[in-house]
């Protein structure tokens, strides 16, 4: 089986995109830890569509205007590892889980250890959001980019949330007030604001 690859720069850093034939199999970060992911032979094709497509779709990501992927994914690993990175496919964008929640999700609420240890080997990172899973009492745990990246993936998703939350706000005040007056409310608001930072 024969992976290409092409290096991408990102507000993260270098990244390292895989795909075998239309499927995306991993994205590897620059201070990648040697053989934590572990694949075939390999070698650069910048040209490849699929690795084309998923640079277009992580720069959207990015500049906060994607919350999902829409790509074909190539999960190598064993039967309980693709249980648990299917499993974090299913947090939602801007939210976390911890290592317990994701056993208990997948029906082997023990095995929290063993769930944490598949996270670390998730080949593809931030498409399939390991990022999102946290410790148990809140904390930000282990992650192969680095505690630094995962915070700021963590907090570019909180920030995305947050203003969509502004805009569906704006949008049910003009839906009962009229366009233009939820408009000045808005405006009287942020004014409110500047006053009280500059106090």
């Amino acid at each position: 089986m024969s992976y290409v690859y092409k290096i991408i720069d990102s507000p993260i850093g270098k990244l390292k995109l895989i795909a075998n034939g239309s499927r995306l199999s991993a994205i590897l970060w620059e201070n990648d830890k040697p053989n934590r992911v572990r694949l075939g032979p390999i070698h650069e094709d910048k040209a490849s569509p699929i690795l084309a497509e998923t640079e277009r779709q992580l720069n959207e990501y990015f500049a906060g205007k994607r919350n999902c992927f829409e790509l074909e994914l190539d999960f190598a690993g064993t039967e309980f590892q693709r249980k648990v990175w299917e499993a974090l496919l299913t947090i939602p964008f801007g939210e976390t889980r911890s290592y317990g929640e994701i056993a208990v999700q997948i029906g082997n609420a023990k095995a929290v250890r063993a769930v944490g240890a598949a996270t670390g080997k998730n080949p593809i990172s931030i498409i399939t959001p390991c990022h999102r899973v946290i410790g148990a009492s809140g904390d930000l745990t282990g992650f192969a980019g680095g505690l630094g990246a995962k915070k700021m993936l963590l907090t570019l998703e909180s920030g995305v949330k947050k203003d969509a939350r502004s805009a569906f706000s704006h949008f049910q005040m003009a839906d009962s007030l009229g366009i233009s007056e939820a408009t000045e409310k808005l405006k009287e608001v942020e004014s409110s604001r500047s006053s009280n930072n500059k106090d």
